[in-house]
């Protein structure tokens, strides 16, 4: 009897750490990860951050995207992270911001934000390079679904597009800025000297939220390159500040 209480107890323990999961969207299979606390229990409803990697890391394991960004400093202290995170893969030839992507973002985060019991009111964004151009782009597509956003290194004008605008040309960010609107908080982070995304992307998207009367935060690091984004997630008040925020308190206000 011992015994088959024993196995009883193990059989019902959860599944906690990072857990490979798969979801389908029009017929194809993408695998991503989830980040589930040690200390979760189906007793009450959780904060969801959905992370969004970088080009670096596009491909179909599965699991590389859990490397770079969000992923390693979890590993690196993972009482920093009270929260179910789910880490969807971009494939090798694709971009957050372009179907089916973004679908794939979010059809992953709607099936973690199901089974691990997620809070409606506490989603929240985050990604970096390629990612901080998702976040902007999802941000602006499903407006009033996240507690709040953190860009990294992100943009709205990919690039090397041939499209960049002129210095003084603000509409295409005074449009994305207008599609999230004011209701949702944000902290923008880049590198000073990044020579991969123009530090310009994310002054002139924190200057076109600010017009709006939000609550926007700005961080920019000097001397620091395309790689920001260790710096961002080790800020001690990130995640307080982000985990803070509810869909539920903004509407009162």
């Amino acid at each position: 009897m011992l015994l088959l209480f024993s196995a009883s107890a193990l059989a019902k323990k959860p599944e906690t750490g990072f857990l490979d999961r798969s979801v389908t969207v029009q017929g194809t299979a993408y695998k991503f990860q989830v980040f589930v606390p040690e200390d979760w229990t189906a007793g009450k409803e959780w904060p969801v951050i959905l992370f969004l990697h970088g080009a670096g890391e596009r491909g179909d394991d599965g699991l590389v995207q859990t490397e770079v960004g969000l992923g390693s400093a979890v590993r690196q202290a993972r009482s920093r992270f009270p929260a179910i995170i789910v880490m969807p893969q971009c494939r090798k030839d694709g971009w957050w911001p372009v179907a089916p992507m973004d679908e794939v973002a979010m059809k992953a985060l709607d099936q973690s934000q199901q089974e691990f019991h997620g809070d409606p009111q506490r989603v929240y964004l985050t990604g970096l390079s390629m990612g901080g151009y998702g976040t902007w782009h999802l941000a602006g597509k499903y407006p009033g679904r996240f507690a709040a956003i953190v860009p990294i290194c992100g943009g709205i004008i990919p690039p090397h597009s041939g499209s960049e605008p002129a210095a003084q040309d603000n509409k295409p960010y005074e449009d994305a800025a207008k599609k999230i609107g004011s209701g949702t908080p944000v902290w923008i982070f880049h590198g000073g000297d990044d020579d991969t995304v123009p530090v310009t992307e994310s002054r002139r998207m924190a200057e076109a939220m600010k017009a709006l009367g939000g609550e926007v935060h700005y961080t920019e690091y000097p001397g620091v390159g395309h790689d920001s984004w260790d710096k961002a997630y080790a800020e001690p008040e990130l995640m307080t500040w982000m985990l803070s925020k509810s869909l539920a308190v903004a509407k009162t206000k």
